[in-house]
């Protein structure tokens, strides 16, 4: 019998290095996003996720069609959706990226594993990066990492056997408002092409002093990658990214020259912080439980886990007091984006001047950062507030930041 595949998109946008699309090409096939209820009503998801989505949902919508697949659209819970479609193309196989995301995310999955077998549908998952699924001994992750971001990237199919003609539905922009979800602070640019734009720019004109760029507010806007957005959506692969980068070191390195040999080391080092991205998310995979309890449970009931309202809500306004502290929550709530040592700044604020527990100030951090990524988030708040058991107490003095890295009082200012 023919294969026929459904393509389940999630936070997957892309047609490069995309497994589960590769191998459909092989088959009558249909691909398909879903907006769902869980996700819009989570305590984590923002007005900015959803249209940063919404871009990067059409932009994949217009390629996938200029290769022959339609790209259908729905609203709903998976399984529904999935039970909906199959009646009216009873695809045999399910093809998707695995994911480590919020309990929301982990819930759905299960239940859609659960329809599959009572359908007889045939669910392949495939790893979208370095994260490593049923993993038992952490003695060989690094390694095992390394050989996947140095595989090749998987073909980008050039033409598809579509399924027979389906509505393919529009963003449900209703039912995203109805979810209480209303106007969007500015995202950035939409679609691979622009990731890949980014990508390149920081490559061959940004990261040249990305290690001392990357600490303040003021040089990091620009000196850091600005990937992060793309990475959490999936709008690039982190095997893309990698490659990338490697290429440009070693191109870096052929130049024999002083500078380069310096610019190279600059990549290196941001190199190495993409494993260690994996390596937070695979904690999560892991530990699911950390999204909601202490990593460590000799810290229960270390603080309050109902926080104090009126301080988390100075917090959370950028109204505490603290020049530097409120300046990052302003320029956060702002923008959407924030470097990563003026993030910390703000949870060790939260942990030890506020004595805040982790999950509510967490939370609010979730809805403000559009790159918000589960696995690094959880692990990162737990971390900076000392609940880990296993990590140095980072406790960061706002005055000292003040004075490393806004000398001057301009990003206070502004």
């Amino acid at each position: 019998m023919t294969e026929r595949v459904l393509v389940w998109f999630k936070r997957d946008l892309r047609i490069t290095d995309h497994a589960p699309l590769a191998a459909a090409e092989a088959a009558t096939a249909a691909a398909l996003y879903v907006v769902e209820p869980a996700w819009l009503g989570s305590p984590e998801c923002d007005a900015q996720h959803l249209a940063f989505a919404a871009g990067n949902v059409r932009a994949l919508r217009e390629t996938l069609l200029a290769h022959g697949l339609p790209l259908w659209i729905r609203a709903g819970e998976a399984v529904a959706v999935l039970d909906q479609i199959h009646h009216a193309y009873p695809f045999t196989h399910l093809y998707s990226h695995e994911e480590t995301g919020p309990g929301w995310s982990y819930d759905r999955d299960r239940a859609v594993a659960r329809w599959c077998r009572e359908r007889g549908v045939h669910w392949r998952q495939w790893p979208q990066n370095g994260v490593i699924r049923g993993l038992r001994d952490r003695s060989q992750w690094a390694r095992r990492w390394q050989r996947r971001m140095e595989a090749p990237q998987a073909p980008t199919p050039t033409a598809f056997r579509p399924a027979p003609g389906i509505d393919p539905g529009e963003w449900p922009q209703s039912v995203i408002a109805a979810a209480g979800h209303g106007a969007s602070r500015p995202v950035p640019a939409s679609g691979e092409a622009a990731a890949q734009a980014v990508l390149q720019s920081f490559l061959h004109v940004r990261s040249r002093n990305y290690r001392r760029d990357l600490s303040s507010p003021l040089t990091a806007e620009t000196g850091c990658s600005r990937l992060s957005p793309y990475l959490t959506f999936g709008v690039i692969s982190m095997r893309q990214v990698y490659q990338a980068t490697a290429a440009r070191i070693a191109e870096l390195v052929r130049e024999r020259d002083v500078l380069a040999a310096r610019w190279a080391r600059e990549l290196r080092a941001f190199a190495a912080r993409l494993r260690w991205h994996c390596h937070f998310i695979q904690k999560l995979e892991t530990e699911p439980a950390i999204e909601f309890e202490n990593f460590s449970r000799a810290y229960d009931g270390l603080r309050d886990p109902e926080s104090d309202r009126r301080l988390l809500a100075a917090w959370c306004e950028g109204r505490t007091g603290y020049p530097m502290v409120d300046a990052c929550m302003r320029a956060l709530n702002a923008t959407g984006w924030l470097n990563f040592r003026m993030r910390a700044m703000l949870v060790s604020f939260a942990a030890y001047h506020l004595w805040l527990h982790w999950r509510e100030p967490g939370l609010y951090l979730a809805r403000q950062f559009l790159d918000f990524e589960p696995g690094i988030h959880w692990s990162q708040m737990q971390m900076q507030s000392g609940t880990t058991g296993i990590n140095t107490l980072r406790m960061y003095s706002p005055a000292k930041q003040q004075a490393d890295h806004d000398p001057h009082h301009v990003f206070i200012r502004q």
